[in-house]
């Protein structure tokens, strides 16, 4: 028998033991496997259902905590006989009530029980008092409860008979400044539309509901369910979390969660997770409380529905094709040993003499080929870091050119081609983000004869000293530039008005203070213009020469700042 045959018996052999092994490892690890990863979307799907709901109400929350803070209503609650009180809260109702996500308010005064009520089509416009509520009467007990209770804020899922509508109230009391409590505001959200859109979403294998602080169902998508005005029922009269549960441990198991996310008082982010049957089918459960609210959701996986076992076969099916195709790959390898190594050298040395140094993979057989290969890759390393070298010092060179051409040579400061290229990102930014920035047009005065009279050495000494100045005077990250001559431009960003005059102000004192310091006064004359967005470049170097101008026709030393309008401003 040759090596060949025996090498291939032993990896068939191998490959069914190995097979063999991983049939029973997969029946054994893939329920684990599942039920891990279940319990990790778990809590990620409990978490996205919270801020669904939150981002949903907080808004509504604010609204309605906002509204019965109002001094309007609060002063009229007190006085609901004045017909002009009445009139200014009316107003200030109908103002929440556009604000409002379903377009609708109520106010409950306390006084004389008025209820007052309009929804999104303004049906009740001049016509907002509704009913009286009547402590007798069952459907009215909720809101004397609430009193009673003394709770700013409280969700409640309840039908309103008189109104004939089904929705989920957020209901606010309204306090006075002595902390009484005058009555009650809120809106309501169209129970069908919530469902819809935060419970039943249409989300295969996924159930979620909202109970509230004793498990009471507040919202889920089978309305039998709900438990309706739950804030006037007796305890066990309540439609409970644990009726959608047969099994007597499932019910407990589901009541603990609560108790114990009650007993973690609100820590963000905890998440109660087990395993529960519902409709006969087992399910994964989610438990996370929202204090905000003061509600629990739960979120019921059915894992067999979202990850069937089936979908894990073609992954056992490719584990047994790949020991196939290894079993015919094997008896390459003597070939792959000499041939291989050869091709791929080959290949190597031609990238390389095209300039190519990312090399392709490169076997290394024990034997003289495999030596042979590692001097190859030796040779091209010190070749490439050689050649890297040289771009890298050519890229230095090539940059440190670009900066100077961008640098005024005599001063330091950028150049005019350096502060073309900051204003039109200046300008580009300011349309972009809708904010102005500020440019400030500077000139030396009587330059000239300052030149005529001590020569050009001194005035280039001047204009050295005038830039060390004007770095001195501005912020680091403005852009101070000679424009040419002498002639300088800084373009101040972030800026606003104010800052434009400060430091504005700022530069022509500290030219004149430095330079009678230094022995050689001068000053300079400055014009400046609060460049606004959408202005395009000629535009605002013309307003800022035009500013110039100004300073120097008003006697120069001085600053002149240009409005939009174009009207002058002289702050020095």
């Amino acid at each position: 028998m040759s090596l060949k045959t025996r090498i291939l018996g032993l990896a068939a052999l191998l490959i069914v033991a190995a097979g063999t092994a991983s049939w029973l490892a997969y029946r054994a690890l893939s329920e684990d496997i599942i039920e891990r990863w279940g319990q990790q979307v778990a809590e990620i799907q409990v978490r996205y259902d919270s801020a669904r709901l939150l981002q949903s109400l907080e808004r509504e929350i604010g609204l309605a905590r906002q509204m019965a803070s109002s001094s309007a209503l609060i002063q009229w609650a007190r006085s609901p006989e004045d017909p002009k009180l009445k009139a200014q809260a009316i107003r200030q109702m109908e103002s929440f009530r556009s604000n409002f996500r379903d377009n609708s308010y109520f106010v409950a005064l306390r006084g004389n029980g008025h209820y007052y009520y309009n929804n999104a089509d303004n049906d009740y416009a001049g016509n907002q008092y509704r009913y009286t509520l009547n402590p007798d009467k069952p459907d009215d007990t909720w809101f004397f409860q609430l009193i009673e209770e003394g709770r700013d804020f409280h969700l409640n899922v309840n039908p309103d008979t008189e109104l004939g509508v089904t929705k989920l109230w957020i209901d606010a009391l309204m306090r006075d400044e002595d902390n009484n409590i005058v009555g009650m505001v809120g809106t309501g959200l169209n129970l069908d539309d919530f469902l819809q859109d935060i419970v039943d979403i249409g989300q295969e294998g996924i159930t979620t509901l909202f109970v509230d602080y004793n498990g009471a169902i507040q919202l889920y998508r089978d309305r039998n369910y709900i438990d309706f005005a739950t804030i006037i029922k007796p305890e066990g009269q309540k439609n409970t979390v644990d009726l959608l549960f047969e099994d007597p441990q499932d019910k407990q198991q589901i009541l603990g969660m609560l108790q114990l996310l009650k007993q973690r008082n609100g820590e963000y982010g905890a998440v109660e997770s087990g395993f529960v049957t519902v409709d006969g089918r087992k399910h994964l459960a989610g438990v996370a409380f929202l204090p905000a609210i003061g509600w629990f959701e739960i979120t019921l996986l059915d894992l067999d529905a979202l990850i069937p076992r089936s979908y894990l076969w073609p992954l056992i099916s490719v584990f047994l094709v790949s020991l196939l195709v290894t079993l015919v790959l094997f008896h390459l390898i003597i070939q792959s040993r000499i041939l291989r190594p050869v091709v791929s050298l080959e290949e190597a040395v031609h990238r390389l003499g095209d300039g190519c140094f990312d090399l392709p993979y490169l076997p290394k057989p024990d034997n003289e080929i495999g030596r042979l290969v590692d001097h190859f890759e030796k040779m091209s390393h010190s070749l490439r870091d050689t050649t890297r070298d040289l771009e890298q010092k050519v890229a230095q060179r090539t940059e440190e050119l670009q900066r100077l051409a961008r640098v005024d040579a005599l001063t330091g400061l950028k150049n005019r081609r350096g502060l073309d290229e900051a204003m039109n990102e200046e300008i580009q930014r300011a349309e972009r983000e809708q904010k102005g920035f500020g440019l400030l047009w500077l000139d030396i005065d009587h330059f000239k004869a300052i030149n005529d009279s001590q020569g050009h050495q001194a005035g280039d000494q001047i204009l050295c000293r005038v830039a060390l100045w004007l770095k001195a005077a501005v912020r680091p990250y403005d852009h101070p530039g000679r424009w040419g001559g002498d002639e300088f431009v800084v373009l101040l960003s972030p800026c606003d008005a104010t800052t434009l005059e400060q430091i504005a102000c700022r530069i022509r004192a500290g030219v004149e203070r430095e330079s009678k310091r230094s022995g050689t006064p001068v000053t300079i004359s400055v014009g400046g213009y609060y460049c606004q967005p959408g202005e395009d470049f000629d535009t605002l170097l013309r307003t800022a020469d035009r500013a110039l101008y100004e300073a120097k026709k008003k006697g120069r030393n001085r600053v002149c700042i240009l409005s939009p309008t174009g009207e002058a401003f002289h702050p020095a």
